[in-house]
Order: structure tokens, then sequence, then C-alpha cells
């Protein structure tokens, strides 16, 4: 019988994977990693690991200012040749469809394995740049700000609307802790607010499976919350830069990619509160304006508890469910992409009344079962407050400059983003989701 909770990250990645009593079989073709002091030192031998000469290296201004002196010497040293693109700014990049083609125009054919030199946008999108040439893909990271390195998916914006595309993952990760100790604060606030995030993904991931029928596995959920605690352990020294705990947030986010390509799914790593981030993500872009990062969103949506489930209440609610004040409400807040949502939704039933009614059932006959996970899974909320508090980290929606009326759209349209049974779905199916958005005062 496996038990990931008690592998060494080495052990999980090996090769050809585990046959689990869950009936899946877990794998993730990640065949080099190095976190710690001096990792980008490895680089030699992640690129014999790979079987590869010559990487096409990808970063911005900022990831070059951080990471290429230690880069750049060991690449020299050891004779390594490279093809380089580096995106002219500071500024954030978004990943789109035009950071996509600028690193494809750039592309060195002659290279045989993309390098990101960054965290979650540049290493996105790498991926799928490394997929489409048939290459692999590898990242040296320069901050534990996102739980994406290990992931076999990118989050992107296409068309407006942001999308996980599973590109595969990389085949090599070096996490040098020497740089990303030194990433800007909010970046380190942002790997922080990831981790925190996962409670609630376990949580909603568990009930998704009794409401939905979503598959689960416990060995996954044992290997997150491992990962989980081993941050929450030590993290009020976060602030202090202390390398051995940057190096323990940089494990968990990585452990968590492992953990979502063996589920092949992102539930493990992923619930409500990431919907949040990606809904003020999506008004961010459309007003044109620039959204904060994922991480510090995802550590502000933290909430849920006390609510009793009635089945009449709730089938009422489907009976008197007006679709086309649904569909005006969607142009409202998803504005340009709402179409593409409307035939999505349309599509796979998500508002049909005769699959709201078995989920009402299910989750009123197993609502004991519900608050057993939710006590299980969540920690008090004082608990949480003390670690973002200890940190300094933003609390609040406003410290993040997002209105009460965004919070409250991103709630009510949250269950609307893609087909993903999260806690606002829950509350949805019971009737209460616009009650409870309408009711938020800022806290």
């Amino acid at each position: 019988m496996i038990d990931f909770s008690n592998f060494s990250t080495e052990e999980l990645l090996k090769s050809g994977g585990f046959d689990c009593e869950c009936g899946v079989h877990h794998g993730a073709p990640i065949k080099f990693l190095k976190i710690g002091s001096g990792a980008v030192r490895s680089i030699p031998d992640a690129l014999k690991a790979l079987g590869c000469k010559k990487p096409f290296i990808v970063c911005d201004l900022n990831t070059k200012d951080a990471a290429w002196h230690f880069v750049e010497p060991v690449l020299r040293e050891n004779g390594i040749d490279y093809g380089f693109f580096c995106f002219n700014t500071h500024k954030r990049l978004e990943p789109n469809e035009e950071v996509i083609g600028a690193i494809t125009f750039a592309f060195d054919k002659s290279c045989d394995v993309v390098m990101a030199l960054g965290s979650g946008v540049l290493n996105d999108n790498c991926k799928i740049i490394a997929d489409i040439a048939g290459i692999p893909a590898m990242v040296v990271g320069t901050a534990p700000s996102m739980d994406g390195y290990a992931s076999n998916s990118s989050c992107m914006i296409v068309s407006g609307l942001k999308v996980s595309l599973y590109h595969g993952m990389p085949a090599a990760i070096i996490a040098d802790t020497d740089i990303m100790k030194d990433a800007p604060m909010r970046m380190l606030w942002a790997g922080l607010g990831d981790m925190l995030a996962k409670y609630i993904a376990i949580c909603e991931w568990r009930i998704a499976h009794i409401v939905n029928g979503d598959p689960y596995c416990e060995k996954i959920a044992c290997l997150v919350r491992r990962s989980l605690e081993k941050v929450v352990s030590s993290a009020d020294k976060l602030a202090d830069r202390d390398p051995e705990v940057v190096g323990n947030v940089a494990d968990g986010l990585i452990l968590s990619g492992i953990a979502m390509c063996f589920a092949a799914t992102s539930r493990p790593a992923s619930g409500l509160e990431h919907y949040f981030s990606h809904m003020w993500e999506m008004m961010a872009l459309e007003r044109g304006e620039e959204s904060d990062l994922h991480g510090i969103q995802v550590g502000v949506g933290c909430y849920l508890r006390k609510i009793k489930p009635d089945r009449e209440k709730a089938l009422d609610f489907m009976r008197h469910f007006d679709e086309e004040k649904w569909e005006r409400e969607t142009r409202r807040v998803f504005g340009s992409v709402a179409d593409g949502i409307i035939a999505t939704a349309k599509k796979e039933g998500r508002n049909d009344p005769a699959k709201h009614a078995e989920r009402v059932n299910r989750i009123v006959d197993h609502w004991d079962e519900i608050l057993k996970i939710m006590d299980e899974e969540l920690p008090p909320f004082k608990t949480i407050v003390d670690i973002m508090t200890s940190c300094g980290m933003p609390m609040r929606p406003k410290d993040l400059g997002i209105s009460d009326d965004d919070v409250r759209d991103a709630l009510k349209a949250s269950r609307d983003i893609r087909n993903k049974y999260l806690s606002s779905t829950m509350l949805w199916d019971l009737g209460l989701l616009y009650d409870m958005a309408d009711q938020f005062d800022g806290q």
C-alpha cells in the first residue's frame, strides 16, 4: 500500500509511476528536480538528464535582473551554447496569445529544450511552446510565487477567457533559494497565499466527490496536506526571507503541481479561492487594468461554514430560476467573453433542473458528512489570519484595491467560469449564493 505523504520528492518521481488503490495510475514525467542553495549549478546535470545540449532561454527584464548573473556563468563555464529571448519590459506579462506569438517568432530551431527563466507566466508559456515544438521544457524558478512549476497545465488567457490548457509539465525544475529568497516580497506572499489555498482545494475536492461524483484520491490529498503542513509550520519566518522557509514554500508549491499531475486535474490544489482570482484577473483584463498576483488573491478568498441545507428552498430556487436574467448578468460581468461562457454552460447543462435536483438530494442526504469534511480540512479562521498577519500579507480584497462590487460579482459568477464543482456551486444549488454575495460588506 503506497503512502505518498511519507515519500521524498525524489521517490515521488519514480520512473513508471504508481498503481494506486483508487484505480488510477499516478505518475509525473519530471526527470530532474533540484531545490536549494546553489541549485543553478546543476543546470548541466539537468540538460544531461533530458538528453539535451542547447536550451532556448526565455525571460523578461525582471527575471533577467534576478537570475541571469547566476545562470550565465554556469552556461559559460560549462561551454553550453544557448538561444536567448528576453521580453524588453519590467511590466508583468499576461499569459496570452500575444506573448506566445512573441516567443514563437523568436524561437531558435537549433535548440532542443525550452528553458523558462522565471515563474508563473513565463513557465506556462514555455510549456506550451515546448509542446508545440515537440521538445522538452525546463524551468529555472525565480520566485516561489505559484504552484504551476510542476503542473501539467498552463493557466492562459484565450480570447479574454482564463482557461487551463494541458500541454505537459517541465521535464526539469531548478529552484535555487539563493535567487528565490530575494524575490519581491509580494511574490513570497503570493506563494504562501497559494499554499494556504490548498485547505479549501482539498475540502472542495472531497465535497465534489460526494455531490458531483468527481474522482478523488486520498493518497494524493495526503501528499498536499503534508506539503501544506511543512509550509505553515515555518511561515512566520517568511518575512525574514529565511532560505529554508523559502525552500519549504517552493517545495510545497512543486509538490502541489506533482499532485495535480498525479490526479490529472487541478482539483488537489485549486478551488473557489482560485476562481476569485481568475474572476478578478478577467475583470481587470476587460477594463484594460492590471490585476494583482494570483497567489495573493487566493490568500484572501477563504470563507464558508455555517449554512443549513433546505431541500424545498433549493428546489424552489430552481423552479424560479430566470435563465434570461442569468444571461444578462453573465454578459454584464464577463463582457466580451460572456457569449462563450453562456454557450459552454448550456452545452454542459450547468443550469439543468434535473441535474440540479440530483445534486441537491446528495447535498441534503450527506450534509453531516460534508460538515465533517469541513471540520477535518479547514483550520480555524484565526489560524489563517495569524499566519498572514505574521508575514504582513494583505488581508481583505480592499487591500488589493478590489471593490466590494467586484467581490460580489466574483462570488456570483465563479461557478460560471468552467464546469468545476466549487463551494459557490454548492451554494447556488442550495439557492443561497446570490443572497450570500449581496450580504458581503467588505470584511
